[in-house]
Order: structure tokens, then C-alpha cells, then sequence
């Protein structure tokens, strides 16, 4: 054994010995929890005469506060939060929009659909901001809110026909996050609806100008 091999060796044990302490000591992570949003529970309606316009449903627009998967709550005053150990399965305005798209299939009135995950040229399509994707607290009562404000576009020029703000606010009995995310579906269900009759409405009314 060569005496540089006999200085480095305890120097090489020792490191390794430190980098195998370090990692013992690492904090574990946390078990995450994943939630989709709750399949829409209404029952969908008998289909109406199809329309013979396209729709794409495109992501609202968020900031970054929503844009993301976590799980937003306001508990008091602006503070803004997110569930411990648990997340959404996709950011809020990919949700929301998923949510949409089902609620127009469920009608049926419009069925050539997309959305902007895909390259197609449409008659009209449905965008906004979404402003509220979140549950706030008020004292110990809780409720979940959405708050959209929609718009309705034309797809060759770009030009905006129609813009609508809707908002649901959906009262919480019980605050653990199962029942909070059944809120959230609650509230998702309300809010399509709504959109839906808006922007089938005026859809009607801009392929007729």
C-alpha cells in the first residue's frame, strides 16, 4: 500500500461516513394527498337541437396564487394559503375548464367542441380570468367561492362579443379537506350551469349578426 493511498483512505471513510449521516438525518417527506375535482353529480339533460357553431374552451387566466395546484384558502383578512399535504391533480383553471367542457356535453346543445389543447380553428370560444378559485373563512364559517369573468370570443378576429362575471359561493358545514373539495364540486356544478346557459345564449345571438 503506497503512502498517499494510506493518507487518503481514512479522508474518503470519513466523507462517506458524513455524507451517509447527513442523509439519515434528512426530514422525510410528507405523504400528499391528490384530489381531481368531484365528478359533476346533475344528471345531463335530454339533448336539445345541436347548434350549428364550434366552441374551444380555453384556461382562464390566473395569477400565480391560483394558477398551481395547491389548494387555495383565504383564513382571514388577504392572507392567502394552501392545504397542508394536499393538492389539486391539475392547476385550478385546467380543472375549471375540464369542468366546462363536460357541462356543455352534458347539455348537448353545442357538440362541436374543443378545447385549446388543441390546434383547431372554432366559431367562438369561452376564456376569461379566473378571479377566485378558493375557500375563505369569515370568523368560523367557511365556504368555498368561484368567481369567473368569462368571455366570449370570436374565433377568427379575436373580437370579444360578450363577457359575464359569475360567482358561487358555496357554504361549508364541515372543514376537512374531503368536505371542502366536495364543496368545491358543489360549487363547480353551480357555476356550469350558469356559464353554460350564458354562453349558449349568446353564441345564438352572435352567429345571427
Amino acid at each position: 500500500m503506497t503512502r498517499a493511498y494510506r493518507l487518503l483512505a481514512p479522508v474518503a471513510l470519513s466523507a462517506a461516513l458524513a455524507l451517509s449521516s447527513a442523509c439519515s438525518i434528512l426530514p422525510k417527506s410528507e405523504p400528499l394527498d391528490i384530489y381531481r375535482l368531484p365528478v359533476n353529480q346533475s344528471r345531463a339533460t335530454a339533448p336539445g337541437q345541436a347548434l350549428p357553431w364550434s366552441l374551444q374552451l380555453l384556461k382562464p387566466q390566473a395569477g400565480d396564487a391560483l394558477n398551481s395546484a395547491r389548494i387555495a384558502v383565504i383564513p382571514r383578512g388577504n392572507l392567502i394559503s394552501s392545504y397542508k399535504a394536499s393538492r389539486w391533480s391539475d392547476p385550478a383553471p385546467i380543472l375549471l375548464r375540464n369542468r366546462l367542457l363536460d357541462g356543455f356535453q352534458r347539455d348537448g346543445r353545442v357538440r362541436l367542441l374543443s378545447t385549446d389543447d388543441s390546434n383547431l380553428q372554432t366559431e367562438l370560444a369561452l376564456g376569461g380570468d379566473l378571479q377566485a378559485f378558493q375557500t375563505e373563512y369569515q370568523g368560523k364559517n367557511a365556504q368555498v367561492v368561484i368567481r369567473l369573468d368569462a368571455r366570449l370570443i370570436r374565433g377568427y378576429d379575436q373580437k370579444i362579443l360578450s363577457s359575464q362575471r359569475f360567482e358561487v359561493r358555496q357554504p361549508l358545514s364541515d372543514t376537512q379537506v374531503p368536505a371542502v373539495i366536495a364543496g368545491f364540486g358543489q360549487a363547480s356544478d353551480t357555476l356550469t350551469r350558469q356559464v353554460v346557459e350564458w354562453a349558449v345564449e349568446q353564441g345564438q345571438l352572435a352567429v345571427k349578426h
